[in-house]
């Protein structure tokens, strides 16, 4: 058990029907001033449910379904407008370029967007709180050290855990002698104790380990500190990382099927990409040539899955010397100063674009860790331990650290940005699968459009 409320999404999906299935029978009851029958409304739902299905993969990449989102209450407004006016855009689409639906959408289409705003924001705001059932409860956090203060931080402050009050015990600060007497007084001293989040690899604990078993029918819940870390902050705790855990929790054995899906996957979208962007292809490479008349693309060295090098392609952003002109196609070597047309392709991502034919050929995937430099990640392996182990899967596109890390490491040597992005890193590794890829490559859409960069 953990004390993050995971029923909020499904809370939060089944709301958003109800809303949406209300607002349509608002609009037959102010489009057509009855009350609406059966064979009316089901003559309108069938349409408008393929529209809905639509609007809640906008309404997914715009994060309505995070899990902060009861939390960030003063922006739920605003993520639904902004939602809503892509949804008003499908909408159109839909109803006006399909003739088979003949519903005439213009005051219809306008009403639903209308209703459907005020009620999606009216049940986020102020309708979920009204589910809240359960009772307030206080919890008792165990541990020490920089990840343990985060986590009191997080909970102690963010009223979405519905918790009353948070202790803490520091183990550090508190003497072998006295550390049984400390814990168990707070315990018992607390009248309305339901969770208490406990560093069960902490030496101090192991001998508190049995009065804790009792405390199981007393209807108090225990919580491993380290995976509490994890469901909330999305990346493996640092201070976690040693030879145990990653022997534990790391695996080079293949799944099979989802390997398979994978591959399958990135073929597929490749392929879908890259046909919908030859228009866009075709205009970059005559932008690039009428620029400066030099390569178009630009090959440099990363390092793939087992620590093995492989060159990926992106269309050149930077100048290129006379002597690192060797092909008239493609060079290895620029300068540092990125040029007018570079700007533009990097600002949108489309000197990107090129990297799809490595992921055809196999070289990276879709999504994945981000491929490193040689030279970097030679840096990153002598001063962060473990550094190595991401590279024990294939890198990819975008991942897991791209759409949570806020303010990654770019192009020089950070440290201690690296070892966040490695915790963010080994997460995705321990925790591949098909729907996290799924929801890392919609997450990117989001980010994409709104330029924050991958």
């Amino acid at each position: 058990m953990n004390i993050t409320p995971r029923k909020e999404t499904y809370i939060l999906f089944i709301g958003d029907i109800l809303m949406l299935v209300l607002a349509l029978w608002l609009v037959l009851f102010t489009r057509y001033a009855v009350i609406p029958d059966i064979s009316l409304y089901l003559g309108h739902f069938l349409p408008f449910s393929i529209l809905f299905a639509l609007w809640f993969f906008v309404f997914f990449i715009s994060g309505l379904y995070e899990k902060h989102t009861l939390f960030l209450k003063s922006q739920i407004p605003s993520l639904i407008f902004y939602a809503q006016i892509l949804n008003s855009i499908f909408a159109v689409c839909f109803f006006y370029f399909i003739p088979y639906f003949s519903i005439t959408p213009k005051t219809n289409l306008f009403l639903m967007l209308l209703y459907s705003f005020v009620l999606l924001a009216v049940w986020r705001l102020y309708g979920i709180s009204l589910l809240s059932f359960s009772k307030k409860g206080h919890v008792l956090i165990v541990g020490s050290g920089e990840e343990i203060n985060e986590l009191k931080e997080e909970v102690g402050n963010n009223p979405r855990y519905n918790l009353k009050s948070v202790t803490f015990l520091d183990t550090d600060k508190i003497s072998d002698a006295n550390f049984q007497n400390e814990v168990f007084s707070r315990i018992h001293n607390n009248k309305d104790l339901s969770v208490i989040m406990v560093d069960l690899q902490n030496t101090k604990i192991q001998p508190l380990l049995p009065h804790f078993y009792k405390l199981l029918f007393s209807q108090i819940c225990f919580v491993d500190i380290y995976d509490e870390y994890e469901e909330i902050f999305n990346r493996v705790p640092s201070s976690l990382i040693n030879y145990t855990w990653l022997l534990k929790n790391i695996s080079p054995t293949s799944k099979i099927t989802y390997d398979i899906l994978k591959r399958l996957m990135d073929i597929f979208i490749a392929l879908c990409v890259g046909v919908l962007s030859l228009v866009i292809i075709f205009f970059a490479i005559l932008a690039i040539k009428i620029s400066d008349r030099g390569p178009i693309f630009f090959l440099q060295e990363r390092i793939g899955k087992n620590n093995k090098k492989i060159e990926i392609i992106k269309f050149r952003s930077m100048a290129v010397s006379k002597e690192g002109v060797k092909n008239r196609w493609y060079c290895r070597q620029t300068l540092q100063i990125t040029t007018y047309i570079g700007k533009i392709l990097r600002k949108i991502h489309i000197d990107e674009l090129p990297q799809l034919w490595n992921v055809l050929k196999g070289d990276i995937s879709l999504i994945g860790p981000r491929p490193e430099t040689p030279k970097l990640a030679q840096a990153y392996e002598q001063a962060i331990s473990y550094y190595s182990i991401r590279h024990i899967i294939k890198p990819g596109l975008s991942g897991w650290a791209q759409v949570n890390q806020i303010i990654p490491p770019k192009f020089s040597v950070e440290y201690d940005k690296t070892k966040t992005k490695l915790s963010y890193d080994l997460y995705y590794v321990k925790n591949r699968s098909v729907l996290l890829d799924i929801k890392i490559g919609l997450q990117t859409i989001k980010t994409l459009f709104s330029r924050s960069g991958v």
